[in-house]
């Protein structure tokens, strides 16, 4: 099992996403022997999961069902124990456009956290690139560690314990993008510009202050960077269901359906404007905004290297 190369068939030491429902599911590490409790019952890895294919449904020892699910960084960010604040869907995809990341793509990130973006620029540059993450809390950085190596994709990745204000990110001239992700981005401007490749790289900083965001634009301006601008991403989510309205009474209808030779019970006729009418309603679909909508998560603000 890895992140970032799909498996057909579950394995013993895989991590695997048991999904219930769109709202519910969590990550579980499968190993023979060992049981997983649902509100749907028991579930035996031995006998339940290992050895059958991802996207298998399950039953548990209630009666009721799961899906299993081959871990990706999209369900990772949605599932993982949280350390830190991590970034979600929505700032990980502009992040990963706006830097140009492709296969092949060397990157520097700091800091860790909780491996949330660690885990999608991961599988962007693989097979080929590679991932310098710096982390300051040690105890978080060997977690981190220990995360890769269960999920497949240590040899895509260097986890350093440092600060990176101080002492940089431990490359130099070889990276296409840096990510900051940092209380005081303008202190380490200096050292991603010097892990950055001769001309040509991007950086990105994550901060939720505006404050944080003047300091660091200051900072990129004075180490050379251009093309610096700042932007912030809302996501409003819309459910499509079917509505019912009343069709108001205009008199026109009654009109209609009193007329010589109308029939509203012939088969010709029940389709008919004029029988949806005499219902007193009418259904369609219609997209309706959650009346909660996710706000400011931060500004991201990128610069390129001249």
């Amino acid at each position: 099992m890895s992140f970032v190369e799909y498996g057909d068939t579950i394995k013993d030491g895989d991590t695997a996403i048991v999904f219930l429902g769109h709202e519910s599911m969590f990550p579980v590490k499968v190993q023979h022997g060992t049981v997983t409790q649902t509100k749907y019952g028991v579930i035996r890895h031995s006998t339940d999961l290992i050895g059958k294919k991802y996207g298998s449904k399950v039953t548990c020892s209630k009666g009721g069902w799961v899906f299993i699910l081959h871990p990706t960084p999209e369900l990772w960010t949605m599932n993982l124990p949280h350390r830190t604040q991590i970034l979600y869907s929505t700032d990980i995809s502009i992040i990963t456009m706006m830097l140009e990341l492709k296969p092949g793509s060397i990157v520097c990130e700091s800091g860790t956290g909780s491996g949330s973006l660690s885990h999608a620029l991961i599988r962007t540059v693989a097979p080929t690139g590679h991932l310098y993450t710096v982390e300051f809390h040690q105890q978080r950085a060997e977690k981190a560690r220990e995360e890769f190596r269960e999920h497949g994709v240590e040899h895509l990745v260097t986890v350093t314990n440092q600060d990176v204000c101080k002492n940089g990110f431990g490359v130099s001239n070889i990276a296409d993008a840096v990510f900051l992700d940092i209380p005081s981005p303008w202190e380490a401007i200096g050292h991603a510009k010097s892990a950055l490749k001769a001309e040509g790289g991007r950086i990105c900083s994550f901060s939720p202050c505006i404050e944080q965001v003047q300091r660091t634009c200051l900072a990129m301006e004075e180490y050379g960077f251009t093309e610096i601008n700042t932007l912030e991403i809302l996501l409003r989510v819309y459910n499509v269901r079917t509505i019912s309205l009343q069709i108001p009474d205009l008199g026109k209808a009654a009109e209609d359906n009193s007329s010589p030779g109308f029939d509203s019970s012939s088969p010709s006729n029940q389709g008919s404007p004029c029988a949806n009418l005499q219902q007193g309603t009418v259904q369609f679909k219609s997209g309706v905004p959650l009346r909660e909508m996710v706000g400011h998560t931060g500004y991201l603000t990128f610069a390129t290297k001249s």
